[in-house]
């Protein structure tokens, strides 16, 4: 009695295993997801990996998504938008500045002092794209634009008190307009994706690292970089935007019911959830490099007044480059107020 209780006992054990197996091996559609940062970034522990769970629940298991962090897939960060676009990946997250030139009506969210924090700059991209950059994304099915919190400096050497600072320093430059600020600071400007820069500050070829601080605990930026200077406000120094996106033929060959499910998980509310995320993810970062004993500055009003008249020209030259500029920049400016003021309330 007692052998035949084990028997049956493991018989539904196993019958247990081979209906799970069964129901897994039921997806009907399988897309890889790629992206650049190590499992144990908060992107994908708390946003990418969610993100695809909640897809397949949502589909009853009809979707199955692989995720491939850090590059796994090969290529290089900037070449993910275009794996998106070409198949070679089903779904990318990727910096828009990375491929500088790429996405120009876009590049008004990473002007100087225009970011508010990630959450409000998050839901105002995601309008702001959904109604002007329809051209620059039309090679892919958009699935949400987002900002991470405005970033910081963060210096291998010494404080950065003042725009001064920064001449005759090797500076990482997050984007095309953050680059051409820098330059006329007369900083030695390098461009890197953010992936290479805990080696790059090791190595000295870095003197100063331009980031948010939630990537400064996964990267251990903080380890490499002991000095933090915070340019605090409504509006901060500047912003990156984030593309998360689907390969057209891979979103067009669900039936409409599983484009519901992906429609489902896009939009403003994603926009808005992703921003939510790298705000209260900076502060953890910031946490991190306070543990480490690190040192902080906080910029005063009059430095910052400074920075704000110096940069103006960056701003206007990117108006005046685009067509319709100053509408665009107008247009930005006040969905940043408006999402401000909507979430105050």
């Amino acid at each position: 009695m007692k052998i035949k209780t084990l028997l049956l006992s493991a018989g539904i054990t196993l019958g247990g295993m081979v209906t799970a197996t069964a129901q897994a091996a039921e997806a009907e559609y399988s897309f890889k997801l790629h992206h650049m940062l190590p499992p144990m970034a908060a992107a994908h522990t708390k946003f990418l990996q969610p993100w695809a769970e909640k897809v397949m629940k949502e589909s009853n298991g009809r979707i199955k998504i692989d995720i491939f962090p850090a590059m796994q897939m090969g290529g290089t960060p900037p070449q993910l938008f275009d794996q998106a676009r070409k198949g070679v990946a089903d779904i990318t997250w990727t910096v828009a500045g990375y491929t500088p030139g790429r996405f120009p009506k876009g590049g008004v969210f990473e002007l100087p002092f225009i970011p508010a924090n990630a959450e409000i700059t998050s839901m105002a991209l995601q309008e702001y794209a959904e109604q002007e950059m329809q051209d620059e994304l039309s090679d892919v099915h958009l699935l949400a634009l987002h900002t991470h919190k405005p970033g910081a400096l963060h210096a291998r050497d010494g404080l950065i008190k003042t725009i001064d600072d920064l001449k005759d320093l090797k500076v990482r430059a997050p984007n095309k307009a953050m680059a051409k600020v820098f330059e006329d600071t007369g900083s030695s400007v390098i461009f890197m994706p953010v992936t290479q820069m805990t080696s790059a500050l090791s190595k000295g070829v870095l003197d100063v690292a331009v980031l948010p601080f939630e990537v400064v605990a996964p990267l251990k930026i903080y380890e490499q970089t002991t000095y933090h200077t915070e340019i605090k406000g409504d509006r901060g120094l500047y912003a990156q935007f984030f593309v998360f996106s689907m390969n057209k033929k891979a979103y067009e060959s669900l039936p409409a019911d599983l484009q519901k499910v992906i429609d489902n998980n896009s939009g403003i509310e994603l926009a808005q959830k992703i921003g939510r995320l790298y705000d209260e993810n900076d502060e953890v970062g910031r946490e991190r490099a306070v543990q480490n004993g690190n040192k902080f500055y906080t910029m005063p009003e009059a430095e910052v007044a400074r920075w704000k008249e110096r940069t103006r020209p960056v701003t206007a030259e990117w108006i005046k480059s685009m067509d319709d500029g100053q509408r665009l920049y107008d247009k930005a400016v006040a969905l940043i107020s408006k999402y401000q003021k909507q979430l105050e309330n």
